[in-house]
């Protein structure tokens, strides 16, 4: 398994993107969606899966691809290849504010686990799938936690994390508890498993949902402050209804406090 070794730089702060120098004939991967722009001499293609097993036969893709349907993505990805003549570069753009993360699959073992919405471009020849829980209480309440991606070979990939980003290295045994939503990633030799919160208040009035993640060590992980879900959530609440009113940011009149201030 030998990835194509790409250059690259991120730009930004709040809203990165990641700009990837692409040697002739080199090829980056990327979700559909998270392209920005590219130089002249670069042609892309959608391709089924990640086109990392070359010499797979056309059923074996179609698995590979549709597994991906678990994850929430679509069945095929996008390749960008320099087949101009010098380098070329091309760009990929974060969802939403956050961090784009650069993951050295050679510095974790050549495998990083990363939460289902996380993965946004990376080298050919780095392969793309799903990680399953294997016990049925991380199966049936994992909730965004219980299917992972997972990122295998010896190339580069890039995540992205909503808000600001943490890096955590746990040390031999030692647990961190975490929202299943605020896991990023980590290296496969952390164990990940769910544990229910306990208590009749926390339970119904904690606000904070039933179960969180422990995540025990050694190995490094990747928290986020802000995942895409919980932002979705805050957007819709205070969205308009379909009569065209709001909550009122600020206000605890809402709708009759923007009446007085002649709104």
């Amino acid at each position: 398994m030998y990835a194509h070794e790409i250059d690259y730089e991120i730009h930004g702060e709040e809203m990165q993107f990641v700009e990837i120098e692409l040697d002739p004939n080199e090829t980056v991967i990327a979700e559909a969606g998270s392209f920005m722009m590219m130089d002249e001499g670069i042609k892309m293609e959608t391709i089924f899966g990640d086109g990392s097993r070359k010499t797979e036969g056309l059923f074996g893709k179609i698995v590979n691809a549709g597994k991906r349907l678990l994850t929430g993505e679509g069945l095929f990805m996008t390749s960008y290849t320099n087949y101009g003549h010098g380098k070329k570069k091309a760009s990929f753009a974060a969802p939403y504010p956050g961090k784009i993360v650069p993951i050295d699959l050679t510095e974790v073992n050549n495998k990083f686990i990363c939460q289902k919405d996380a993965f946004l471009a990376a080298a050919k020849g780095v392969s793309v799938g799903i990680e399953f829980n294997k016990k049925i209480g991380t199966g049936l309440f994992g909730g965004e936690g219980f299917i992972m991606q997972k990122l295998e070979g010896d190339g580069i990939a890039f995540i992205h994390a909503g808000g600001t980003l943490h890096k955590r290295i746990l040390k031999q045994n030692e647990v961190l508890k975490v929202d299943t939503g605020c896991i990023v990633g980590f290296e496969k030799s952390v164990h990940y498993d769910i544990e229910f919160i306990g208590g009749i208040r926390n339970t119904f009035f904690g606000g904070e949902g039933v179960f969180f993640a422990t995540l025990r060590g050694p190995g490094v992980v990747y928290v986020q402050s802000l995942p895409f879900s919980r932002l979705a959530d805050r957007i819709i609440a205070h969205a308009p209804s379909v009569g065209g009113s709001s909550k009122g940011e600020g206000s605890v009149l809402g709708g009759l406090g923007r009446l007085i201030d002649g709104d």
